[in-house]
């Protein structure tokens, strides 16, 4: 065949392996376009395996089998191959709609195979291309070295040389051009000035004619934030109790120059509008783009009827997985310096005239929170606690307290020194399942096995994560298995592209930040038939 004189054949029989590998399960559904992108690079990423090994083999020189046993060997892998795949392409339709059921999502019609298998060819193409853009580049740079040094040595020193000047290029020019377009784009989305928005006109309000804060300086996300404030009526109206307006404070990205200043002008806006006079100061960390998830923010003020300031502060126009997996320290700097100002000003006051200071971050939030303060800095001070949700993959704490949790619990469940300090919950265990108290400086992580944000490894290249082990989480498919390489590529795009419904993956569920809230925070006045009103009351 024409095709087998130019690709090699052990290539396209390991790559045929990894292709029906990468359609089975993952964390989240998939749909057909993403599934066939992650399988033309699961195909490329065997393909490229089968031919390493192959000349590999032929390098040591070791015994290879006569042509005739050969041709044999090459029939029979390649019709185990061709069976496989197919087997798996029509199982590939079932796998998701396992996840969609454990999910509770509506079915949908089919992973489209004939689809998958063409965005698949078509990828693996386009990754072949580019490989053998690389090799022609590695040989002509050999072969000029060659005419002055020994050729091993040029060899060596071509590759270094070949894979320093695609990395330049890819990470340097085309990331960085496309990274930069993204920005700005989403700069001038956030400056947009919506039909439906009108500046407050309650001087309480940020962005109003009274406010320290401009109506332009809020951004987009900052205005849809401000807008959506309760007045004490709806409040009251949704809890069924007498309430006041919350208060909440936010500062976009173009409020100020620099982090130092916009944390001052938040300072000054919180002051300003007396939120220190509140019971509860929630100092948040919002999402990459601006963004406060309604589902803890609403839930929050409901549960201590409105006696509740928020302050907040922009640090970016990128989305959470786009700066998550490019920006580790994206926003930290924003972070550090409003919890410093505002943790300042929060530990000079009298400890029985100052309100109980929380930290909330949801996603790449979460992290820049969890890094924004130092714990020998406050020890002698601490503040209340801190609730963060879908924490990602490259929190530290997180990390080191999954890691040495204690033994016998689970890596997407763990329990921490019997729950003293930190305590984990997702959509069926809560933060109070715990035989040991509570202490007076609390820190939770609300998560859920399926989430790809937190659970996504880059070493689920070469080794089986610990959360895939039994016992697993309760919306992780029992048919998920883990494959070198391909589990990476299907977790890698679940992180990038998955969702989900509410209490699932990513998608943090109203419910349960009420069951996270009142075990951290202990709002007076609740009975459970109430709370459980209160939760069908944003259920719906």
């Amino acid at each position: 065949m024409p095709l087998l004189r130019v690709l090699s054949v052990t290539g396209l029989m390991v790559g045929t392996l990894f292709f029906a590998f990468s359609l089975t399960p993952s964390l989240l559904p998939r749909p057909w376009l993403v599934q066939g992108g992650i399988s033309g690079l699961s195909f490329a990423a065997g393909y490229a395996l089968g031919v390493g090994g192959h000349w590999l083999w032929h390098y040591l020189e070791l015994p290879e089998p006569g042509k005739r046993l050969l041709q044999r060997i090459k029939l029979v892998a390649s019709v185990f191959c061709l069976l496989a795949a197919g087997v798996f392409l029509w199982r590939a339709s079932g796998w998701q709609e396992g996840i969609r059921t454990l999910m509770e999502m509506d079915p949908v019609d089919g992973t489209r195979p004939i689809s998958v298998a063409l965005v698949a060819t078509l990828v693996f193409v386009a990754v072949l291309l580019l490989a053998r853009l690389f090799r022609r580049t590695f040989r002509s740079l050999s072969r000029r070295l060659r005419r002055h040094v020994p050729r091993r040595v040029s060899h060596m020193v071509s590759l270094i040389a070949a894979i320093v000047l695609f990395w330049a290029v890819i990470d340097g020019v085309i990331f960085a051009l496309t990274l930069r377009a993204l920005d700005n784009s989403y700069q001038q989305v956030d400056r947009l000035m919506p039909d439906d928005l009108d500046p407050p006109t309650d001087p309480q309000l940020s962005g109003s004619d009274a406010s320290l804060i401009s109506w332009e300086g809020l951004g987009l996300r900052g205005r849809r934030f401000i807008t959506a404030t309760p007045s004490a009526e709806q409040l009251s109206e949704v809890i069924g109790a007498p309430a006041q307006r919350p208060v909440r404070v936010y500062v976009g990205l173009n409020a100020a120059e620099t982090p130092e200043e916009r944390a001052e002008l938040a300072l000054a806006e919180l002051i300003r509008v007396g939120g220190f006079e509140r019971s509860l100061l929630l100092l948040a960390t919002p999402t990459g783009r601006g963004w406060l998830d309604p589902g803890a923010q609403d839930t929050l003020e409901a549960l201590h009827r409105g006696d509740v300031a928020t302050v907040t502060a922009q640090y970016s126009y990128l989305p959470s997985p786009l700066a998550l997996l490019t920006e580790g320290e994206y926003g930290v700097e924003m972070a550090r310096a409003l919890f410093q100002a505002v943790y300042d000003h929060w530990s000079a006051l009298p400890q029985t005239e100052r309100p109980a200071l929380y930290l909330h971050g949801l996603s790449l939030g979460a992290l820049n929170s969890d890094s924004a303060f130092d714990l020998y800095d406050i020890i002698d001070d601490p503040f209340q606690g801190a609730l963060w949700s879908g924490p990602p993959f490259r929190s530290d704490t997180w990390r080191s307290v999954t890691a040495d949790r204690d033994s016998g619990s689970p890596a997407w469940l763990p329990r921490f020194r019997d729950g003293r300090v930190v305590r984990f919950m997702n959509q069926d265990t809560g933060l109070l399942d715990h035989d040991d108290d509570w202490g007076d400086f609390r820190i939770a992580y609300l998560q859920y096995a399926s989430d790809p944000v937190t659970f996504f490894e880059p070493s689920s290249l070469y080794r089986e994560p610990e959360w895939m082990r039994e016992p697993r989480g309760p919306d992780v498919s029992p048919d998920l298995r883990w494959y070198p390489i391909v589990t990476m590529l299907q977790l890698l795009a679940d992180l990038a592209t998955g969702s989900a419904p509410p209490g699932f993956g990513h998608e943090i569920a109203a419910e349960h930040y009420i069951d996270a809230w009142v075990a951290l925070t202990e709002p007076d006045g609740w009975s459970e038939s109430e709370l459980e009103r209160l939760k069908e009351t944003f259920r719906r």
